[in-house]
């Protein structure tokens, strides 16, 4: 790749974001990697230009603030810094019943998952139409597919993301610009989550994957200019599952998982599970 192209990745301090800088990395891309302040993200952008022998540029910046993508932005202009590659990773997951959760949050969520994702494409919109071939990854999941309990918010900006990047890839593909939107299912990328992924039970764990498989496995895709990436077997059974359910009979299912979680709230764990109840608790 030409040293004077970059990829920019945005929440790319630990989690799945760090594993796509890595994977970038290992790549020869050159990056520039975006993150909340105090973050650390120094550290991985040294550790990256030692290792692979890559630029890297560190920029720290709290993206829920709709004025810090502009300053994003026109830092990277002034800096005099080409995007060819640009991976709208920043988000804010959750996993909790709507009347548990703060408006606030509520707030900050849409704005990172939504809002961050579609003002940046815009930004960055002129510089990847200069610089074409280019690409642009953003990343949804799997609940976007599913109406599911606890994931009311969250699945709704990801359903937001998976049509957003297919409308965008219609308008964007015949401009030299690919777009690809990559839908993974449950991830290790931080303690609170592996314990609670831990806490499955084994059917549940199988569908769980770590960052550092997910995101050879996006790349590749992105740079095969596929529309969808669905990582892991597992999380393509699910989609299959989808289909060939009735929709009735998914209702029911879901009508289920809803008063498990119930169930699990008061401390009285249902006798009965299906196996489809089971996997739809690992959607991420």
């Amino acid at each position: 790749m030409s040293k004077n192209l970059y990829t920019l990745i945005t929440g790319a301090s630990e989690g799945f974001g760090k594993a796509l800088a890595t994977e970038c990395a290992s790549r020869k891309m050159n990056l520039i990697l975006v993150a909340l302040p105090d973050s650390k993200l120094h550290f991985l952008a040294e550790t990256l230009i030692q290792k692979y022998a890559i630029d890297v540029i560190a920029i720290e910046k709290d993206l829920s603030i709709e004025e810090n993508c502009t300053m994003l932005y026109n830092q990277v202009e002034e800096l005099n810094l080409s995007v060819n590659m640009l991976i709208n990773n920043v988000g804010i997951s959750s996993t909790m019943f709507f009347g548990e959760g703060d408006i606030n949050f509520y707030q900050k969520q849409v704005k990172l998952n939504v809002i961050t994702t579609t003002l940046l494409t815009s930004l960055f919109l002129d510089m990847l139409k200069t610089n074409k071939p280019s690409h642009i990854l953003n990343v949804g999941s799997l609940s976007c597919f599913f109406y599911l309990a606890k994931k009311q918010v969250y699945g709704a900006t990801k359903s937001y993301v998976y049509s957003f990047s297919k409308s965008l890839r219609g308008e964007l593909s015949p401009k030299g610009i690919n777009v690809s939107v990559v839908c993974p299912g449950g991830m290790n990328t931080n303690p609170t989550i592996i314990k609670t992924n831990e806490a499955n039970n084994w059917l549940a764990r199988q569908s769980i994957m770590n960052p550092e498989e997910v995101a050879p496995i996006a790349i590749k895709g992105l740079l095969n200019r596929k529309e969808i990436i669905i990582p892991g077997r597992m999380n393509k059974l699910f989609l299959i599952i989808d289909k060939l359910v009735p929709s009735f009979l998914i209702k029911m299912i879901a009508n289920n998982h809803v008063n498990k979680f119930e169930s699990y709230n008061i401390g009285n764990k249902p006798i009965n599970e299906t196996v489809f109840s089971r996997l739809l608790e690992t959607i991420s």
